[in-house]
């Protein structure tokens, strides 16, 4: 027969274990989160035991796995929001189980237009360099994937980028399958230089264990200034004149502090894509 304090301390053990394994769990869930860049200034920030893409752009002074839970120096802004509200609507939620088959035209010209609350941000996308990155982001565009959609990060210390493309919002959200890297050489990448205007996918590779290749989903950075970072990212996109006056105006809105459960640092302004669409010319 068990007695009241063996009983109480059954209880106890099992509530100790609980807590382990919820701290585990939360543990695993950041290295998913944590997808983005591997590598800043020689410091490895993308997907490990420390943001698809994921904490992204992470740097500490010191070498870290990728996703690390190394939080940038994020300074919050007190900036006003310049942009409006949120158009009606909900975020999707579905997701597939395989890429969708290739559909695209790799010799013509594509444009992604997202329609957000801060104005709208034109993309020239590079069909023919990252041919399946265009046609997933054609397919997800078309099932309405991205509206309603935040851009939930900004990152404003030494990387210079704005992230979205996660229903989720939490930088943790995917479409259900990945796609190959593609246009890791492509001659804008020059002397470890994202330049401003990029528009590129996150993804989980680890450039210490060099696992994590071909793991993008459906999340991706926007360049607003030039960002030292390795080119593990595709290249998929360059921003127009005009779309860039929009990324300045978020970025200079600021961004607010690290959030304790994520280590997100959101941009204060209110980024979310009422639309995205993709036209073929």
């Amino acid at each position: 027969m068990v007695s009241q304090e063996q009983r109480r301390r059954q209880l106890a053990r099992e509530k100790y274990l609980r807590q382990q394994q919820r701290r585990t769990d939360a543990r695993r869930k950041a290295r998913i989160r944590n997808s983005v860049i591997a590598s800043v200034l020689g410091v490895v920030v993308v997907l490990s035991v420390s943001v698809y893409l994921t904490k992204p752009f992470e740097d500490d002074g010191k070498t870290e796995k990728a996703g690390a839970e190394v939080t940038p120096s994020a300074s919050p802004s007190k900036a006003p929001d310049p942009c409006e509200k949120p158009a009606a609507g909900k975020v999707k939620s579905e997701t597939w189980k395989k890429e969708p088959a290739m559909t695209i035209d790799e010799s013509a010209k594509y444009t992604m237009k997202l329609d957000t609350t801060c104005g709208e941000i034109d993309i020239a996308l590079k069909a023919s360099a990252a041919p399946h990155t265009v046609n997933s982001f054609s397919f997800l565009a078309g099932k309405g994937y991205f509206d309603h959609s935040k851009c939930h990060r900004l990152t404003n210390q030494r990387i210079y980028v704005l992230q979205c493309g996660d229903p989720q919002g939490t930088g943790m959200g995917g479409p259900g399958y990945t796609i190959p890297d593609e246009n890791l050489k492509d001659e804008s990448l020059k002397g470890g230089v994202y330049p401003a205007g990029t528009v590129a996918m996150a993804n989980q590779y680890n450039a210490q264990t060099k696992q994590g290749r071909n793991s993008g989903g459906s999340q991706f950075f926007l360049v607003y200034q030039d960002s030292q970072l390795p080119p593990d990212y595709t290249p998929f996109g360059t921003v127009s004149e005009s779309g860039m006056k929009v990324l300045k105006k978020i970025a200079d809105a600021g961004a607010e502090a690290p959030d304790p459960q994520t280590g997100n640092t959101a941009p204060n302004a209110t980024v979310v894509i009422n639309k995205a669409t993709i036209t073929k010319s």
